[in-house]
């Protein structure tokens, strides 16, 4: 059998689970790539002609809101085709044997939730929650919708009649207190995975030098080179799914 470069780099990893270490993961497109989610990023998260910086902001939203509805309700149409990958069963099956792991995902997909994934910190959001545009005093802030495809656009908020707005993080909003507060908490742990992520998008990109700061041993999984791939502790170049695969049968002796 001929190993792949990374698989002689397990053993750190391997080692760090047996004994239980305290581990956080943080995911990013990559890891859903694999079940044929696009990345948001990139000539491939391309969207008829617009680039998600023009179409998932407040101001965009505010301009043309039937035309951002398009844009995620046919995102929503795409996910809720896709299935969760190998790299989703094997989070979700490190959350469930170990309840001090902690999963942050800065993808709006869902597909770890469907996998089984337990106690998931949702960083930018959800594409399957909603809220009402307007903020009505009757509704709660955010609400569960699986509605695909909507049969209007824009939808309208249930409580008020207003506009619904997707339940996601956009650019130039805040991230929710909570959500910051239960990610920096996770960075106090001994093993910090990040996955899949372009380190690109703060306060997210920020998580495992803050991590390492803290002493925990720091991997990055990635075909790609990130911005700090030369800033980890172990980097270890392919796709989530085949490299969380071959990580698994070490995790379960945990």
């Amino acid at each position: 059998m001929t190993l792949m470069p990374w698989e002689r780099e397990l053993a750190p990893i391997a080692e760090r689970l047996r004994v239980g270490a305290r581990t956080t993961v943080l995911t990013g497109a990559g890891v859903s790539t694999g079940s044929g989610v696009p990345p948001v990023r990139g000539d491939e998260g391309l969207w008829r002609r617009y680039r998600p910086e023009t179409l998932a902001t407040p101001a965009a939203f505010q301009r043309d809101p039937g035309l951002v509805w398009e844009w995620y309700d046919w995102r929503r149409q795409l996910v809720a085709g896709c299935e969760p990958n190998r790299a989703h069963a094997v989070l979700a099956a490190w959350t469930r044997h170990d309840p001090t792991m902690r999963l942050i995902t800065q993808n709006v997909d869902g597909l770890h939730e469907r996998a089984g994934s337990e106690r998931v910190i949702r960083f930018h959001g959800s594409l399957w929650e909603v809220g009402c545009w307007d903020r009505c005093p009757s509704s709660p802030a955010r609400w569960s919708d699986l509605t695909v495809p909507f049969p209007v656009l824009p939808p309208t908020c249930r409580y008020c009649g207003g506009l619904l707005r997707p339940g996601v993080v956009w650019f130039g909003e805040g991230i929710d207190p909570t959500v910051l507060a239960d990610s920096e908490a996770a960075t106090a742990c001994e093993l910090f995975l990040t996955i899949g992520t372009s380190a690109l998008v703060y306060p997210a990109a920020g998580l495992v030098a803050r991590a390492r700061e803290r002493g925990a041993f720091t991997v990055e999984i990635n075909p790609d080179e990130t911005p700090v791939s030369d800033h980890v502790d172990l980097v270890l170049r392919g796709t989530a799914e085949a490299i969380l695969d071959a990580i698994e049968p070490h995790s379960a002796a945990r």
